[in-house]
C-alpha cells in the first residue's frame, strides 16, 4: 500500500507555500502548481465565486494551454453536479455517480471531455461569513482514479488551504477598507504624511504631495516632514517627538495640533500630529508611528457638482452659483466668476435659500462645506 504520508519536506514546501500565498496575491500559482505536480493532476482550480443571475463566476485555474501559470477565468457553469456537497469533506465522482452517469451528464460532455477532465475531486470551502470556496483537482481520462491515498492527502491540506484563503479575504478586505478611507479623507481635502519612529515619511496621499510640492509652509527635507520657519519647525518637531513617547502603564498620546505659516502670506496650514496605535507584535524598523493630518483652509472644496444638486435638488446654474459660494467668493465675484449677472445670482440664490432651508449666504457656505457632497467627488 502507497505511502500516505507525505515527505516532511515536502509537506513543508506545500504548506508555506500556501501561507505565502495567503500574504501576497501573486503566490497563489506557485502554492496551486505544488498541488498540482503533488496530485500529479492536469488541472488544479479554485471557484472563488459561483455564478448567480446576470453576474459570471470567478475561477483561478493552473494547467490551462496559454495560460501564465495561473489563469483567471470567469466561471459560469451553473449545471455543475458537485452542488450541496458537506463543507470541508473531500469527495470524488465516483462518490456521487457511476461512470457511466458521469459520462451521459451534459455538463460532463459540454465541459469537461473537451478539456480533457475526466477524474475529479474536490471539496467545498466553508469561509466564515457563510460562503463557500470550491476547490477542485482534475485528472484525464488516461490517468488513474483519485484513490484513497489521493483523498487522505487532499484531507490533510484542506484545512492549511482553508486557513490560507480566509487570511487572504482578511488582508483584501482590509487593504480595499483602507484604501476607501484614504480616498474618504483625501476628497474631504485632508492630506495625510504616515511617519516612522525615526520621523522618516513613510506614506502620503496626493493632497499632502500637492500641499508639501508647494513648499508654502511645509516640505520634504531628506525625506523628512519640515517647515518653512524655524518657530513652527521646532514646535512641529515637538509635536512629532511627543507622538513617538510610548512608556508601558501611561495614557496613550492624544492627538496635538498647531497652525503652521506660509510664506505666501495665504491662511496658515493646520496641522494635527496623532501616534499610529502600537502593533505590539510587529515591532522594527519602517513601522508607522505617527500620522500628520495637514488641512489648507483656503483651498478649494472638492464637492462634487453632481451630488451637490442631487442633495439639493438645485439646477445645473443653482449648483455652480453654492459651489462657487462654498468657495469663498462673493455673490458679486461669483456672478462674475459664471459670467452670469447680478441680479441673475440673486435670483438664484433666493432659490437656492428656499430649496435648502436657509436665510443667510453664512449658512448656505456652512451646509454646503458639512454636507457628504465632497465623499462622491
Amino acid at each position: 500500500m502507497a505511502n500516505i504520508e507525505l515527505d516532511l519536506a515536502e509537506y513543508n514546501r506545500i504548506v508555506s507555500a500556501l501561507y505565502d500565498a495567503s500574504l501576497e496575491s501573486r503566490g497563489w500559482p506557485n502554492a496551486l502548481e505544488m498541488l498540482r505536480a503533488l496530485f500529479q493532476a492536469n488541472y488544479v482550480t479554485l471557484i472563488l465565486r459561483s455564478p448567480e443571475e446576470g453576474n459570471l463566476g470567478l475561477m483561478i485555474a493552473v494547467g490551462v494551454e496559454g495560460g501564465d501559470r495561473v489563469t483567471y477565468l470567469p466561471y459560469g457553469h451553473d449545471s455543475t453536479p458537485f452542488v450541496n456537497q458537506p463543507t470541508d469533506k473531500v469527495f470524488t465522482v465516483e462518490d456521487l455517480m457511476t461512470e457511466a452517469e458521469w459520462r451521459r451528464m451534459p455538463y460532463f460532455l459540454h465541459w469537461c471531455a473537451p478539456k480533457d477532465v475526466f477524474h475529479v475531486m474536490g471539496a467545498d470551502i466553508s469561509t466564515p461569513d457563510g460562503g463557500k470556496l470550491r476547490f477542485r483537482i482534475t485528472r484525464g481520462e488516461a490517468g488513474s482514479k483519485f484513490d484513497t491515498v489521493d483523498r487522505a492527502r487532499c484531507e490533510m491540506l484542506l484545512p492549511h488551504l482553508r486557513r490560507a484563503l480566509h487570511v487572504h479575504n482578511l488582508l483584501d478586505r482590509s487593504e480595499s477598507m483602507g484604501a476607501l478611507y484614504s480616498q474618504a479623507i483625501g476628497k474631504l481635502s485632508v492630506g495625510t504624511v504616515v511617519l516612522d519612529e525615526s520621523g522618516k515619511v513613510l506614506e502620503q496621499n496626493l493632497i499632502a504631495r500637492e500641499l508639501l510640492s508647494s513648499n508654502d509652509g511645509l516640505k520634504l527635507v531628506g525625506g523628512r516632514l519640515e517647515a518653512s520657519y524655524p518657530s513652527d519647525n521646532r514646535e512641529l518637531q515637538q509635536l512629532i517627538r511627543n507622538a513617538f513617547v510610548r512608556n508601558a502603564g501611561t495614557p496613550p498620546t492624544i492627538a496635538q495640533a498647531m497652525s503652521v505659516s506660509r510664506p505666501s502670506g495665504q491662511v496658515s496650514l493646520g496641522v494635527v500630529v496623532e501616534p499610529v496605535p502600537s502593533q505590539e507584535w510587529a515591532e522594527g524598523k519602517g513601522q508607522p508611528a505617527a500620522v500628520v493630518y495637514i488641512r489648507d483652509a483656503a483651498g478649494k472644496s472638492l464637492a462634487s457638482m453632481a451630488a451637490a444638486k442631487q442633495l439639493f435638488n438645485l439646477t445645473p446654474a443653482e449648483t455652480a452659483l453654492a459651489m462657487e459660494l462654498a468657495n469663498g467668493l462673493s455673490l458679486e465675484e461669483a456672478a462674475e466668476a459664471l459670467n452670469i449677472r447680478r441680479n441673475t445670482a440673486r435670483a438664484h440664490l433666493r432659490s437656492i435659500f428656499s430649496k435648502t432651508g436657509v436665510r443667510r449666504q453664512t449658512e448656505l457656505v456652512r451646509i454646503m462645506l458639512n454636507s457628504v457632497a465632497a465623499l462622491s467627488s
